[in-house]
């Protein structure tokens, strides 16, 4: 089967780097003229993934025509700009591999939605799981769900395309679970970084993480998510990854303005996306339409509109104490 990566930052790359590690061609998509240059004649990355050397059968193209009838497509530009690539695509039957994390700024869509209806025809999936892009195009081990809309025989398809000794993927039926699970980990990612901004130490950002999981829970099963999928890898194993590292956009963003920098400040001299600032605004509006609390996105999103983090961390301690199985939060 042939295959393509849309989008050539640091996952896009790393994907490349990991399906074309069998022998395999791999085209990927990339928006700069001068990336395109580079990938093709010196082989790497260097704006978005600089520690990687890509073997020469990853080539690169800007034209997305060039990408129309590939067979298998892992779908890793930003979230908010998923879309309107996908419909500037030519048609063609396809598997599409979403592997970008994020809900649709304005409109509340989870990708694969996105997906469905930018590329009519195609076949979804989902890609998510605990992965640093520098480390999955090092070949190092990694664990991922791979979550196919059109179960078992979709599967069959597109995980011998992705399958590697170190790239292990494990099935799902659950596409909302695998979505909702790399969503929501970006917001979350973020306030355990504010809390290491903070100096709030090890016990505070271990509580965080389990009381952001209980909101990731609630919120994904009263969209139909299964419990059991955001226990796996695509939740729970994802939110520990990246509530532990500054190799994590999101934790660093987070860590940023724990230690004082102004949230306007950091997004506008950011080159690299923080998905979870652009889902934690709608994350909050969508939550709050369903009556699902989740204090711990909310003061993300506090932050982000520049609320003191001293301030939103001790609204947060003071809240009434309760049973820490409520479903209230």
């Amino acid at each position: 089967m042939s295959v393509g990566i849309l989008g050539a930052g640091a996952w896009g790359t790393a994907l490349a780097q990991m399906v074309a590690s069998d022998g395999r061609d791999v085209l990927i998509w990339a928006r700069e003229d001068e990336l395109v240059e580079e990938i093709n004649s010196a082989h790497t990355n260097t704006p978005f993934l600089p520690s990687a050397k890509l073997t020469e059968n990853v080539t690169a193209t800007g034209d997305l025509a060039d990408m129309a009838q590939l067979d298998v497509l892992l779908v890793v530009t930003p979230a908010q700009h998923m879309g309107s690539v996908l419909a500037a695509m030519p048609s063609h039957p396809r598997d599409l591999v979403l592997c970008s994390k994020g809900i649709e700024a304005g409109t509340g869509r989870l990708m694969n939605h996105v997906a469905r209806d930018a590329a009519p025809g195609s076949a979804v999936a989902v890609l998510s799981g605990p992965t640093f892009a520098h480390e999955v195009a090092a070949g190092l081990p990694t664990a991922v769900t791979l979550a196919c809309s059109e179960g078992r025989e979709q599967w069959e398809r597109i995980a011998p395309v992705v399958a590697r000794p170190a790239f292990r993927p494990y099935y799902s039926d659950d596409v909302t679970g695998a979505e909702i699970g790399g969503a929501v980990k970006n917001v979350l990612a973020i306030a355990c970084g504010v809390v290491d901004g903070l100096g709030l130490g090890q016990n505070a950002r271990a509580a965080l993480i389990a009381r952001g999981y209980a909101e990731m829970l609630r919120f994904g099963e009263s969209l139909g998510a299964r419990a059991e999928t955001l226990a796996g890898l695509c939740g729970l194993g994802d939110l520990v990854l990246t509530c532990s590292s500054t190799s994590s956009r999101n934790f660093s963003l987070g860590k940023a303005l724990g230690e004082g920098q102004s949230a306007q400040d950091l997004m506008s001299d950011r080159r690299t996306v923080a998905e979870g600032a652009h889902t934690a605004p709608v994350l909050v509006e969508l939550a709050a339409r369903r009556g699902v609390a989740m204090p711990i996105v909310t003061a993300v999103y506090d932050l982000l509109k520049g609320d003191d983090p001293k301030a939103v961390v001790e609204d947060i301690l003071s809240r009434p104490l309760k049973a820490e199985q409520d479903s209230g939060a």
